[in-house]
């Protein structure tokens, strides 16, 4: 849905009513929708309906656009045929915007209709996709769930203050706290000096979402990743995202997070499968590539590893450790000058690093893989512990990497849920100390 009011400020509206279409829709019976990262890269480009269908693998598309003055809104539906361009179907909604819960599930059933399919539990739909009958709390939600789309710092923060703002208006609303858990839980791992609060905020919001959303995907799929990403509770945290990919199998995230813990856990056929159904549905998602890559990296599918990493650099070039998986596939095939080349491209100054220390080191250059490995523990040693142990575990100094990881556990630091499956920790695999670093995480000790 394209906004045309003119004012840049009302674009977390029509971005809003755009991805809870897509909710509504993925509630229909045996029809596929594409979900937001791949629908919205097509948002304010002149492409051919043709072109688009095939990018995303559809025969259908949804366009419209959105104009809000006041408290009235027009919205202006669409119905294409992706193959060559014919309208299907078209309507006008003019609503007031405290109809605009009920506007929502009218343009699913309409599209539901024109294409003959059923729909299912429309009014169980609504309630559990808006989560409010407050249009003062959906809008607040709407401005935070535009910053919280950006995935950076910075405007996680922002995304807060208006997820806040909701709530106070809105004590019951379901959704706002799920996605400030999300929120909270980023932060926490991005920034090693506030990650006790803000995990303790992610725990907190979960709880409640869950309380006052039982039947909502993605308050379980909040309160999975918290009890999984953050307190390590394996077993609690897996359950929750099973329970979200059950009351949304069609979810993007919901089969994207999942896949990632069952990778962390060693079940890594389940973990490859849902990963797959996760691009099926928005395949151009550069979290759902980037988690793939790592998957085939773990199973030793090199060459596809490297496939996926470096789709998902092209859909997010900016992104930190976009370049991450390239690295060290070329490493692991010993190609340390390719393996160097993409250390150069990486965005983020840390995983530059790590990515040019274990090039170096497969290049065969040891003063140049000392110096990048020597700059890494001077300035990464809180965010990037696990890191460093990968680079000397690569390296075959076993008691370095050791101590690294005990370094990492003590920091409480994420990446060692990756310690079962990690190829650039594989020369570890023998010794005591593996198992016995395992058995401290949790994580499963045989396959």
């Amino acid at each position: 849905m394209l906004n045309e009011n003119g004012d840049p400020g009302d674009e977390y509206f029509s971005d809003g009513l755009s991805e809870e279409l897509i909710a509504a829709l993925g509630q229909i019976r045996d029809l596929k929708v594409i979900g937001r990262s791949s629908s919205f890269r097509f948002k304010n480009r002149k492409e051919e309906p043709k072109t688009i269908g095939e990018k995303l693998g559809v025969s259908t598309l949804l366009e419209g656009t959105v104009r809000k003055q006041g408290d009235k809104v027009r919205i202006v539906a669409e119905l294409i045929n992706a193959a060559d361009g014919t309208e299907l179907w078209s309507r006008i909604f003019d609503r007031e915007l405290k109809d605009i819960f009920a506007v929502q599930a009218e343009i699913a059933q309409a599209v539901a209709a024109s294409l003959e399919l059923t729909l299912l539990g429309s009014k169980d739909t609504t309630a559990t996709n808006a989560s409010t009958q407050s249009v003062q709390a959906h809008n607040a939600y709407l401005q935070g769930h535009f910053y919280f789309a950006r995935r950076n710092v910075e405007d996680y923060r922002k995304a807060i203050s208006f997820f806040d703002e909701a709530i106070r208006i809105d004590p019951d609303y379901a959704l706002a706290y799920a996605e400030r858990s999300e929120a909270w839980t980023f932060i926490g791992d991005l920034s090693t000096e506030q990650k006790k609060e803000a995990w303790a905020s992610a725990r907190n919001d979960a709880e409640k979402a869950v309380a006052v959303g039982p039947n909502l995907a993605e308050a379980h799929a909040a309160l999975g990743w918290v009890r999984f990403f953050t307190e390590w509770k394996f077993a609690e945290g897996l359950a929750e995202l099973r329970r979200a990919k059950e009351l949304a199998p069609a979810n993007p995230t919901a089969n994207d997070l999942l896949a990632r813990v069952l990778v962390y856990l060693g079940q890594i056929q389940e973990g490859e499968k849902l990963a797959r159904q996760a691009i099926e549905l928005d395949p151009l998602a550069y979290l759902a590539r980037g988690n793939l890559a790592r998957i085939l990296l773990a199973e030793g599918k090199l060459d596809e590893a490297d496939g996926e990493a470096r789709k998902s650099a092209e859909l997010q070039p900016t992104a930190a450790g976009s370049h991450r998986w390239q690295v060290v596939a070329a490493a692991l095939r010993g190609d340390g000058e390719a393996a160097l080349r993409e250390a150069q491209l990486e965005p983020n100054d840390g995983y530059r690093r790590f990515g040019l220390a274990l090039a170096h080191y497969a290049r065969g250059d040891r003063p140049a893989a000392d110096a990048a490995l020597a700059e890494m523990v001077a300035r990464d040693r809180n965010l990037l512990a696990y890191q460093i142990a990968e680079v000397y575990a690569w390296r075959g100094e076993t008691d370095k990497a050791f101590e690294w990881l005990q370094i990492s556990l003590d920091n409480h630091d994420t990446g060692l849920l990756s310690l079962l499956i990690d190829p650039l920790m594989r020369s570890l695999r023998n010794d005591p100390r593996y198992k016995a670093m395992l058995e401290k995480v949790g994580l499963p000790t045989s396959q």
